[in-house]
Formats: structure tokens, sequence, C-alpha cells
């Protein structure tokens, strides 16, 4: 049964949000039209990060705890985490803006660009010795950039106030993943290559990394939400 553990992860954060998926009031099946393509591209740009670092060995995967399918060096799992990840995520998101019209976090949005993309560029610069660290704190500080770039703080609020909330269940699956369950976690990192911080088991990389993942998956949904919209009142 250990075999079989990565794969209950996925299936304990899918589970929830497909089985709602169809819910009168949020009908996130209806937004999925949206959702999906961003989340092809943006597993796209992980995948090719993932398998990168398993070759530069920043990272493995620990056999005894996968199917043993594996593809460029990933097991089947890993693939299905940049889906189903985004996918359960991002349905807290949609949750979040049916149940709390009101975007709490709208102030925050412009502090949280100006002061989290210099100190994260700042840490990529100052931890170039550590591959983690410093293409991960980069390419945030891009994500970031580029979103605050295309939409300014329209999103930005939600996207916060989102992220916070998926904190818990990240924490609970990544603890699982990094050993906080196992005598040896799912997810070997090697320690050279971060900064040595965990909360629990999970490297405090690993904040920023799903943040990036989330953010990216906003991002497109979004931008497809409101080219859709503008396409429809062009109809009209």
């Amino acid at each position: 049964m250990e075999k079989y553990l990565y794969l209950g992860v996925l299936i304990f954060a899918l589970s929830y949000p497909l089985a709602q998926s169809f819910e009168h009031r949020i009908r996130y099946v209806s937004q999925w039209k949206f959702l999906f393509p961003g989340m092809g591209l943006t597993a796209t740009f992980f995948i090719l990060w993932d398998v990168w670092f398993t070759h530069l060995g920043v990272w493995e995967f620990n056999s005894t705890y996968v199917l043993g399918i594996f593809w460029l060096g990933l097991p089947l799992e890993e693939w299905l985490f940049f889906f189903i990840v985004p996918f359960s995520s991002v349905f807290i998101y949609e949750v979040l803006i049916y149940f709390f019209p009101k975007d709490y976090f709208l102030s925050f949005g412009k502090s949280f660009v100006w002061i989290l993309v210099p100190f994260l560029l700042l840490m990529a610069v100052l931890h170039l010795d550590k591959w983690y660290t410093s293409v991960n704190f980069f390419v945030g500080a891009c994500t970031l950039a580029i979103h605050y770039f295309v939409f300014k703080e329209k999103y930005l609020g939600r996207f916060i106030f989102a992220y916070l909330v998926h904190l818990i269940p990240l924490m609970i699956c990544n603890g699982i993943l990094t050993g906080g369950l196992t005598d040896e976690p799912v997810v070997i990192y090697n320690n050279t290559e971060n900064l040595g911080i965990r909360i629990w088991t999970v490297p405090i990389e690993d904040l920023v990394y799903s943040m990036i993942l989330f953010l990216m998956n906003i991002s497109f949904l979004e931008r497809f939400r409101s080219t859709k919209q503008f396409d429809l009142k062009a109809v009209k």
C-alpha cells in the first residue's frame, strides 16, 4: 500500500473540489473552459522546470511511495500534481469570491508586489549557489511583476486571500510528501540546493513555488475570462 501514498495525497486534494464543481451556487464547472487552457500552459512550464531540477539533483522521488510509472525522470504522480493542485487551488479562489464578495485584501495588493518582488530578487542574488532558492525566488519575482504589469491590483487582493487560505491544505499535503508521516519523504530534497529552513517538514521555498503555480493559473484564468467577456460584448 505504500506505493499509493503520493497518489492518495493527490486524490485527497482533488476529491472535494471535484465533487463540489457542480454545486449550483458556485458552478465551478462553468469556469473550466477558462481554467484548463491556462492550466495546460502552466503545467508545461512547471514540468520542464521539474525535469530540469530532477536532472540536476535538486530533488528526487522515493520509489517506495509512487506507482513506479516514470517519464522523463518524473513519476506519474508528479505529472498529475501540476493539474490537480491548481484545479483545487483555483476552486478555493472561486469559492472565496462567491462567499466574500468584498475584496478585503484589495488595498494590500500594490504593497504586496512592491515589497515581495525586491525581496525575492535580493534573495535570489544572495543565494546563487543554491538552485532551488535562486531560481524559485527569481521566477516568483518575475511572475508577480508580470501579473502586476498586466492586471495592476485588480485580482491581487483576491489572490492573496485565496493564497493564505490554500496554505492550510498545502501544508497538510506537502507535509505528508516531505516526510511528515513517514520514515522517508516521498519527495527528497537536496538540502545543499535550498536554505534548509523548514516549516514542519516543508522547505520554505515551497511556499514561493506554490505561489508561482497558483498565481500563474489565476493570471491565465482571469485573462481568458476577460477576453471571453470582451468578445461577447463585441458580438452584442
